[in-house]
């Protein structure tokens, strides 16, 4: 019986699971088994329902029982509690890649898996643990545990799961904007907006709650409070920098290489964050370098001094992992020979200098499902990989970074 951590390394087309090992007890896992009535056990036999296993992990995150301990995924036991006779070297599912990468659970559930092995078959076990920012989503609906199955979360069981949250919640973007109302809100862009791609479509027509209930669910409001939550004022704040002032970002085309030099255009992005990402987004269209690059006698093409695709991504990666409590912007100044992207807040979590960007840890995990939500994040944990490779497949240099205690800076040379 081993525990198994998720790291991957691909050779050819078939994925190699390194582990780290540590002895587990059978005990426990055939009381588990056996456990038919239980709320905090589900089993399966199937190795590729990806549905099945992420409503199980959403519903565990829930923990709508308020048991405050782990929920257990059963993969390749039957619902009597038998062994189903799998072998885990056949037909082994790569839990995280199926679970975690694609980002339809949100926000991120935390689970481990364990492969336990019998003569008969072999079982993994998905351990859960309950979210400390529920309600959890799978494609918009809110998965929870009754007795021993899962079922759609009703409207009151949403608000008993947004109340749970606020004793728990320990990040920035969770937690209450004190002295803000929902009139501070444009709801609008919620309900006719945001709301539409977070919320399965059915459930909006089902839908029978205030509008302070509905953005609760998505925890943009506290309800024990009364007023948004920082991540609601972010997404839908009228006036975002009332409430913090360094929310936004400041860019600057300088025509030189350093400071000193003549700088035209000079841009303050700010508002709400979907506005401030499409202006991002319309910054890059409008003033990346580019030049003429002959591919005939008769034919130029333009040719971008950097990859839009690597500039985006760590512009992106700012706006999600900046420090919103700091009164500094982000700082995207676009010199001749260079980009320099500055954002406020070092490293988060576990994230070091050595293991990054290899270990991922949000410091604003509400804004990083509103991000995936709103189409700007396709993959949690790819923007510093994706700019390397595209800077890397246009011959540029690597990029450059400075981590500090107070920023993080990162530097993109040209050509």
């Amino acid at each position: 019986m081993w525990r198994i951590s998720f790291n991957w390394r691909r050779i050819g087309t078939r994925a190699i699971r390194l582990c780290e090992l540590t002895m587990l007890g059978k005990s426990e896992l055939y009381a588990l088994m056996h456990d038919l009535e239980s709320d905090r056990v589900e089993r399966t036999e199937s190795t590729k329902d990806t549905d099945k296993y992420s409503e199980a992990v959403c519903a565990f995150s829930n923990d709508m029982s308020g048991h405050n301990t782990s929920g257990y995924l059963l993969i390749g036991v039957k619902n009597d509690g038998t062994l189903s006779g799998l072998k885990a070297e056949d037909k082994f599912v790569t839990i995280r890649g199926r679970l975690h990468g694609d980002g339809n659970i949100r926000p991120q559930p935390s689970f481990q898996g364990t492969l336990h092995r019998f003569g008969d078959g072999d079982v993994v076990v998905v351990e859960v643990q309950p979210s400390k920012l529920p309600p959890v989503r799978y494609k918009g609906r809110v998965w929870i545990r009754i007795g021993p199955r899962k079922a759609n979360a009703s409207e009151d069981q949403e608000r008993i799961l947004s109340e749970k949250r606020v004793s728990s919640a320990r990040s920035f973007d969770a937690m209450p904007c004190l002295d803000s109302e929902l009139s501070e809100l444009a709801t609008d862009l919620f309900v006719n907006g945001y709301r539409r791609e977070a919320v399965d479509a059915a459930v909006i027509a089902e839908n029978h709650r205030d509008v302070e209930l509905q953005l609760a669910s998505l925890r943009f409001f506290d309800l024990k409070n009364g007023c948004p939550t920082n991540a609601g004022i972010l997404l839908f704040g009228i006036n975002p920098l009332g409430w913090m002032p360094g929310a936004y970002v400041q860019f600057l085309r300088i025509h030189g290489t350093t400071l000193a030099d003549t700088v035209h255009p000079e841009k303050v992005v700010s508002g709400d964050l979907g506005s401030m990402l499409r202006q991002l987004d319309d910054l890059l269209i409008a003033y990346i370098d580019s030049s003429p690059v002959a591919v005939s006698v008769l034919k130029e093409e333009t040719s971008a001094n950097y990859p839009r695709i690597a500039v985006r991504e760590l512009l992106l990666n700012a706006v999600l992992h900046r420090d919103y409590q700091s009164s500094a912007p982000i700082r995207f100044y676009w010199f001749d020979d260079r980009i320099e992207i500055q954002s406020p807040g070092g490293l988060y979590g576990e994230v070091t200098a050595e293991n990054f960007p290899r270990q991922n840890s949000y410091r604003n995990p509400v804004i990083a499902e509103a991000m995936k939500t709103l189409g700007y994040v396709n993959r949690y944990g790819r923007g510093v990989v994706a700019a390397r490779e595209a800077m890397a497949s246009s011959g540029l240099p690597e990029l450059e970074f400075v981590f500090d205690p107070g920023y993080f800076l990162v530097t993109l040379r040209g050509k």
